[in-house]
């Protein structure tokens, strides 16, 4: 462990406050904070000093949806976690909660075993997990209990993807049900995969293979269906429910009834849902194939609702759902049938970005932007205010960043292990410039300073909403 770091001058913002102040870091952690240039702060002596003037200093990104490694389709996603965590510092983020996978037939502990396994000894930043339940039993069900006292508070189930993760309506009640009592979050991909399965088989017949029929058939009204449907089976197991990638206007009018009713019922939405839309899947030349994921992208009037269900806190949460596959080789091998294209997009080193970008559009204030970036995140999976925040005590997981720094994203430029980037081309106003870890230098003034095994894993309480 270094000694103390000392930054001095810059903006703090974090999703309470706005304030000039100098940060005292000491033994990985914050130590204090006074305003600049006053006998306080002109009080911390340390051996580094870091000069934030003109900067803003923010706390490090908390990414809740990332899948490392995750087998898809026939593929792996092309991050490992060595090289998904160490573009997640470049991006500013410094905690990711990835999905430890329950195959069918197999113990939630299996998934999780194997998924620290991958993870052990090879992140640039730090990592929790949720567990994937795929195959809801009596066995599972006491499972879910152990894994809550040992800090894995989150299951996430799939009304999507008959076959592989899919649960019906009796399991996720079930699953709903244990965690009423054990304090668990559910996590649902909310879509009708078995009425999308009668749509992907009909758009196939019709010859209607391009990666732009993904995005038809994956229906708006389908994931509207299944938020309600999942809402409704919370409220019936007096359960919390998170909803992940929230995509469609209907989907969120869905939350905001709930939200509007007093129910304990959460929304997170993606960047790309948030920027892109149904003109990039619809890209000449299987380009769509890059854009392919699900929930799927949208026609471009659902960004309008997306942004305000943010700024109306019907969305709390912007994560990444990052799963890259590349285009060579990965995405290509659902050439002439779109069924068979791996879902996910590369996100994890773009989303503060985008999201500082958002500020300066004006579709969201500065500390909007840290509350739904690394505050909200951190408190919705039981981290705060260790992670997601700037106070005494708080793990030094610090960005300095430097929001008049101009950008263009690009595949030739970002870390992430995928030959290609969803936002080519776009130009970004905001860039991370240094990036501390538990008071460790992970990036220094835009150099990689940081290794693999620094990245500890962080057991979770549960949701801190519900208390």
């Amino acid at each position: 462990m270094t000694g103390r770091t000392v930054i001095r001058g810059g903006l703090v913002i974090t999703a309470s406050d706005e304030i000039h102040a100098d940060v005292l870091i000491e033994d990985g952690r914050i130590a204090a904070l006074a305003a600049s240039a006053t006998p306080a702060a002109e009080a911390f002596t340390a051996e580094r000093t870091i000069d934030a003037t003109g900067k803003y200093v923010i706390p490090g990104g908390v990414d809740a949806h990332t899948h490392m490694e995750l087998p898809f389709g026939g593929t792996f996603a092309s991050d490992t976690f060595e090289t998904g965590t160490r573009a997640a510092a470049w991006g500013g983020t410094t905690t990711v909660v990835d999905f430890a996978v329950q195959s069918v037939g197999h113990s939630l502990r299996e998934g999780l075993d194997a998924w620290h396994a991958k993870a052990e000894g090879n992140c640039a930043v730090d990592y929790g997990f949720h567990m994937i339940v795929s195959d809801v039993n009596q066995e599972t069900l006491k499972e879910m209990d152990l894994l809550v006292e040992e800090g894995v508070t989150s299951f996430k189930q799939f009304m999507a993807y008959p076959g592989v993760f899919y649960s019906d309506d009796g399991q996720i009640l079930r699953a709903m049900q244990r965690s009423a009592e054990n304090g668990g979050l559910i996590m649902m991909h909310a879509e009708n995969g078995i009425a999308i399965d009668v749509l992907v088989e009909q758009a196939l017949a019709r010859g209607e293979t391009d990666p732009r029929y993904h995005g038809e058939v994956r229906k708006a009204l389908l994931e509207a269906e299944a938020t309600h449907r999942a809402i409704k089976l919370a409220q019936v197991a007096g359960a919390p429910l998170y909803v992940v990638h929230v995509s469609a206007m209907e989907a969120v009018a869905e939350l905001a009834r709930a939200r509007d009713e007093g129910l304990p019922v959460f929304g997170e939405t993606c960047p790309q849902y948030l920027f892109l839309s149904t003109d990039n899947l619809a890209e000449p030349d299987f380009e769509g194939a890059k854009y392919v994921c699900s929930t799927p992208l949208r026609p471009k009037e659902h960004q309008a609702k997306l942004w305000q269900g943010l700024r109306t806190n019907d969305l709390q949460v912007v994560s990444t759902d990052h799963c890259p596959f590349c285009f060579v080789g990965q995405k290509e091998l659902g050439r002439g049938d779109f069924s068979k294209i791996p879902n996910g997009l590369p996100g994890v080193e773009n989303r503060m970005d985008l999201l500082h970008q958002a500020v300066v559009d004006g579709h969201i204030t500065r500390r909007r932007w840290i509350e739904i970036a690394c505050a909200t995140p951190a408190r919705m999976f039981g981290m705060y205010p260790k992670k997601g925040t700037i106070t005494p005590g708080a793990d030094a997981d610090v960005v300095i960043y430097d929001p008049h720094a101009e950008q263009v994203v690009s595949a030739e430029t970002h870390h992430m292990n995928v030959d290609y980037s969803a936002y080519e081309g776009k130009r970004l106003t905001g860039r991370v410039e240094t990036v501390l870890s538990r008071g460790e230098p992970v990036i220094t003034e835009r150099e990689y300073t940081g290794h693999a095994g620094h990245g500890v894993y962080t057991p979770r309480s549960t949701c801190q909403y519900l208390n």
